[in-house]
């Protein structure tokens, strides 16, 4: 099921995608940046949409109903939501480690990161989730 709709959202974050401006003038686009400086530029667009997804599976009402093991259900279900902070996430890690590495970087480490994050938060145990460490 989790599969299934992840699948589905990333052929609606690539169908919506759209490029962004790489010139000089746009920002920092991760050429002249060490590996730390990138992975500190990723952090708030990760706690962004991190925090979105929180946000929304606590708005849910079958939220308090839901043993945590069945949390996976919720975070599908924001994704629609979230859809906006995770395209940001994607242009942004494919703005900073190359194009076509967002996508690898959701569709892999956030996401195998994400129920374990949103776990955490929900039950006061963290604050949003650092960036996982690999690309």
């Amino acid at each position: 099921m989790i599969a299934a709709a992840l699948l589905g959202l990333s052929l609606v974050v690539n169908a919506a995608f759209e490029p962004t401006d790489l010139s000089p003038n746009a920002g920092a686009d991760g050429r002249q940046m060490t590996a730390r400086q990138k992975f500190s530029a990723m952090r708030p667009v990760v706690r962004s949409a991190t925090d979105c997804v929180v946000r929304t599976v606590t708005a849910d009402p079958r939220f308090r109903r839901t043993p945590a093991a069945d949390m996976n259900e919720l975070i599908v279900a924001s994704m629609g939501s979230c859809a906006d902070a995770m395209r940001a996430l994607i242009e942004t890690h494919d703005r900073l480690f190359g194009e076509g590495s967002g996508e690898a970087f959701f569709m892999g480490p956030y996401l195998d990161s994400l129920p374990v994050s949103v776990n955490k938060i929900v039950n006061g145990v963290a604050a949003p989730a650092d960036p996982p460490s690999k690309p």
